[in-house]
């Protein structure tokens, strides 16, 4: 049956703040089987301004209303788990915004609770088709710098004044590291797979701050090491994403412009020029030193949405599986653990889990010399 002929998937979006409104409606919107009926806000003149004809009801109301089939949850941390929970024993497929939950116990139970009840659970990792992301991907898969040694990404601002909200307020899921530190273990994961360990530093740096705003964490592979940044205190001149190999090393300046697309409403998702990115990546010979400038492909944070459409109509894989976002809030956690400790920790994750992680997902090992 073709997509236009079947019923549309109805859609509750619960949060409208900046990544609801920013992120989860757009795409939502812009993708074709999808129906976004029903908001979840204590806003509801924010959502109308935006959304006029919606339904507006309390976020508990929407996570399980009779009328919906999948929710996406947007909202402040520490509100995921009990909406996601809820949503689930109401029969609901789930999608949950980064990160996942407040802590590995979370997710675990909510990954058993999505399986006993036969319903799709996934978290948007939207970075992933971030075009330094694909980029990325597709210059590994080249084999161009030979075995990776070193893998290095930033997601790095420039907001030094502390602000009253509550990612920057003290309390459970707050903090610069649990807002990016998501996507940034993400990525990895999803190019190299699970690391053995993990050594983590956090600091406040900014005058007043109350929660970190700097994180470096390096994330242990047997020849590998990945360095993942993030600041609050960064003007820039440094690549976002960079690899270096025994052939080649490859770096990409400039940041994926899909969100600033969202934000400005002009370019919309899956018309044409959304996701361009004219910041090539560099190919750096190691034999020779010539510089090579390889045009990126365009971001399409819209597949995530598809994937989601296809995994509800067909059955086909998520995009981001279950065993995924355990495998991060394991990593995530361990680096606070890392953090307050001053030392390198393994991940606290079972066997099972870690063989639920290999079957599921699919890392680019070859590339950089293990069978992971």
């Amino acid at each position: 049956m073709t997509d236009h002929l079947q019923a549309p998937i109805r859609v509750g979006l619960i949060g409208y703040g900046y990544a609801g409104k920013t992120f989860h409606a757009p795409l939502l919107r812009a993708t074709s089987g999808l129906e976004l009926a029903i908001v979840g806000s204590s806003r509801p003149e924010r959502v109308l301004a935006d959304l006029p004809g919606v339904q507006i009801l309390p976020p508990m109301e929407t996570a399980v209303h009779p009328d919906l089939d999948l929710i996406v949850i947007a909202s402040p941390n520490d509100s995921h788990f009990p909406l996601a929970e809820a949503a689930i024993k109401a029969g609901k497929h789930v999608v949950v915004d980064k990160p996942f939950t407040l802590d590995l116990a979370e997710a675990r139970n909510l990954v058993s609770l999505a399986q006993q009840q036969n319903r799709l659970l996934s978290v948007f990792q939207n970075r992933r088709w971030d075009s330094d992301i694909l980029a990325a991907k597709s210059v590994i898969q080249s084999g161009a710098l030979g075995q990776i040694t070193h893998f290095e990404a930033h997601m790095d601002r420039f907001r030094p004044l502390v602000r009253q909200r509550w990612r920057e307020d003290p309390g459970p899921g707050a903090g610069l590291w649990f807002d990016l530190g998501p996507h940034l273990i993400d990525l990895t994961l999803h190019l190299f797979g699970l690391p053995d360990a993990v050594l983590a530093s956090f600091a406040t740096l900014r005058p007043g701050g109350r929660t970190d705003d700097w994180a470096n964490i390096q994330l242990i592979y047997p020849h590998m090491r990945a360095i993942l940044n993030a600041t609050l205190l960064s003007s820039g001149g440094i690549p976002r994403t960079l690899l270096h190999g025994t052939r080649a090393s490859w770096a990409k300046y400039g940041i994926d412009q899909q969100e600033r697309q969202l934000v400005e409403g002009i370019t919309l998702p899956g018309t044409p020029g959304f996701g361009d990115d004219h910041d090539p990546g560099i190919l750096f010979d190691g034999a020779n030193g010539q510089r090579t400038e390889i045009p990126v492909p365009p971001a399409d944070q819209i597949g995530y949405y598809i994937g989601i459409r296809d995994a509800i109509r067909s059955g086909t894989p998520l995009p981001v599986s279950p065993e995924s976002a355990i495998a991060v809030m394991a990593v995530l956690e361990t680096t606070f653990h890392s953090g307050r400790e001053g030392r390198l920790l393994p991940l606290s994750l079972t066997v099972e889990e870690r063989n639920a992680y290999k079957t599921r997902e699919h890392p680019i090992s070859e590339a950089f010399g293990e069978s992971r």
